[in-house]
């Protein structure tokens, strides 16, 4: 995605879905293309590290275990550290079963993180989600932040859902077939009109 193409993206949205546009025009072009690592392994530990905390104590950890290293590890260079190294910048021993698992499969080469974006969404999804500790949610990130597919719809996003009730203004949580069939309008932009959700969603 290219930043024509995010300019392409808000007007075809603002055009399909006038109440969405009204949001796309409050905080005008999209900012999914400046949130993005540019490794992939570095995306998925952080990733991994962040699951069920804050934004902030998220940060801390991941800090932690950058300090660890001269500079962002390898997955080999991961795996000579020991467990209690790894507790003690804060991360869970299933964190670190879910790290080590990621560090195993990149190493073996089942999983090959740069062969990735030659997949369409829904392989790239199975490949990941083979990892321990990696569900959809977490692939589905991958997708819309690292390797900036235009097109993935995160019905299983607490954010996401919360955006859809704000800016519809439904009075209850909507199901995912709801979420699914509103969204068929913006298609193939998905991603770029939930980013607009979630930009709302802290207004």
């Amino acid at each position: 995605m290219t930043a024509a193409d995010y300019a392409r993206a808000r007007r075809t949205l603002m055009r399909r879905d006038p109440v969405l546009g009204a949001v796309i025009k409050l905080h005008g072009p999209c900012g999914l293309a400046e949130s993005q690592h540019t490794d992939p392994f570095k995306a998925l530990v952080s990733a991994i590290v962040s699951q069920q905390l804050s934004v902030r104590a998220a940060a801390t950890i991941q800090a932690r275990f950058e300090a660890l290293f001269p500079s962002f590890p390898t997955p080999a260079r991961v795996m000579e550290v020991s467990d209690e190294q790894l507790r003690a910048v804060g991360l869970s021993r299933m964190k670190v079963s879910f790290v080590r698992d990621l560090c195993g499969r990149v190493m073996d080469g089942s999983l090959r993180l740069h062969d990735l974006d030659a997949l369409d969404d829904e392989a790239v999804i199975a490949e990941l989600i083979a990892v321990k500790g990696i569900g959809r949610w977490t692939a589905e990130m991958f997708l819309m932040f690292r390797l900036h597919r235009p097109d993935v719809l995160p019905v299983g996003d607490l954010g996401i859902v919360r955006g859809f009730q704000k800016v519809y203004r439904w009075k209850k949580d909507p199901s995912p077939a709801k979420m699914t069939r509103t969204a068929e309008a913006w298609r193939p932009y998905r991603s770029i009109a939930c980013w607009y959700l979630w930009e709302h969603l802290e207004k």
